[in-house]
């Protein structure tokens, strides 16, 4: 059986002081933004339904992220490019979009609160990290899922682009179908050339071009 993680205890009263959740979508994927979100929540007006975004169905999340728009104090958007992805390495490209979703937030905090076992660098807040936060903090989970929706849509958007590559369906992820239509298509301009898979591809054939 899982051992399930004790509920967390914020280290200081979420009701006399501002605290921001913070959580990103996007580090496993081929290709694209890796997309990150910050969110503080309104203690007076909760939101029912939160939970880390893997848990909820696409229909859920949808549904979920205008509430949490709406009803927040503040929330922020923060992506890097795979150019930035490539150059920085996914975990530290991760740990900027935080950061930039913060800046973006436009609104001091007390405390960021950020899922998983690192914190961003070089921002005047103090900061914990939360191992499954998503699944813990209202704060993280409000975060995953403006972070999912809106990589989602960047994906719809590319798959309207150039619908051959099938992005709505595999939504950039390693998958059997994505990765055997990557055989015969090209790899676009926003592939991350340094994960594994698409380095193959580049170093293997001379034929695959890259636009």
């Amino acid at each position: 059986m899982k051992k399930e993680l004790p509920p967390f205890e914020y280290p200081i009263d979420p009701n006399h002081y501002c605290i921001c959740g913070v959580d990103e979508a996007g580090r496993g994927p081929l290709m694209g933004n890796v997309v990150a979100a910050c969110v503080i929540l309104d203690r007076n007006n909760p939101i029912e339904g939160l939970n880390d975004s893997k848990k909820l169905s696409e229909k859920k999340r949808d549904l979920l992220e205008p509430v949490i728009k709406e009803k927040a104090l503040a929330y922020g958007i923060g992506i890097c490019t795979p150019q930035e992805i490539d150059s920085l390495n996914i975990l530290n490209a991760s740990l900027e979009a935080m950061k930039r979703a913060y800046l973006n937030m436009n609104h001091n905090c007390h405390l960021m609160l950020v899922d998983g076992n690192k914190t961003p660098k070089d921002l005047p807040i103090k900061m914990e990290a939360v191992v499954k936060g998503d699944a813990r903090v209202a704060e993280i989970a409000a975060a995953s899922i403006l972070a999912k929706v809106e990589r989602d849509r960047q994906m719809y958007e590319l798959d309207r682009k150039y619908p051959e590559y099938e992005f709505a369906k595999h939504k950039g992820y390693p998958t059997a179908r994505h990765l055997e239509l990557l055989k015969t298509l090209p790899i676009l301009d926003f592939y991350r050339k340094s994960y594994g898979p698409i380095k193959k591809i580049l170093m293997s054939s001379s034929d695959h071009t890259v636009l």
